[in-house]
């Protein structure tokens, strides 16, 4: 199974629909950087999600060794996105997991593979590890998770759930 790094935006959003676990279906090692675990658990505090990633004993929080790397990526991203991307090329790994569509672009012109949270609960679904997909995407966008309508007809439609 594949290595994966993750940022963020997927760890928080999957946590909150109650399908963080799936990370550990589809990927051999998840890894997160420290930044990332920063956000979600220390900044997140008390809130539910940032319980759930930090019991996920699973994850794997991973130094990065290009500094250097991570401050040139952090003048255009965040620094959670910066260390993701940094940590990816470092690991060699076969995806990052990122939902920003700046970050994302930043991505593949390192040539990384691509996918996030989406992506990640239509592995699932292919997986037999979700049955309804409207469900989850519901929660999702009650989460705060931006979807647009056009892309959730067309994922439902491609599901054969519409």
């Amino acid at each position: 199974m594949p290595k994966a790094v993750c940022n963020s935006s997927p760890l928080i959003h999957l946590a909150r629909v109650g399908k963080l676990e799936i990370l550990r279906d589809i990927f051999d090692t998840v890894l997160i950087p420290e930044a990332v675990y920063r956000e979600c658990v220390i900044e997140g505090k008390d809130k539910d999600d940032a319980r759930k990633i930090k019991n996920a004993t699973w994850l794997q929080v991973t130094k990065i060794k290009n500094i250097e790397l991570k401050k040139a990526f952090n003048t255009i991203l965040d620094e959670g996105e910066s260390e993701a991307i940094a940590l990816a090329l470092q690991e060699v790994a076969d995806f990052i997991l990122l939902d920003d569509y700046e970050a994302r672009e930043f991505a593949r012109i390192y040539g990384l593979k691509i996918t996030g949270t989406i992506g990640v609960l239509l592995k699932a679904k292919h997986n037999g590890k979700i049955s309804n997909l409207v469900q989850v995407l519901e929660r999702l966008k009650e989460t705060g998770f931006w979807l647009s309508e056009n892309l959730y007809s067309e994922i439902l439609r491609d599901e054969g759930e519409l």
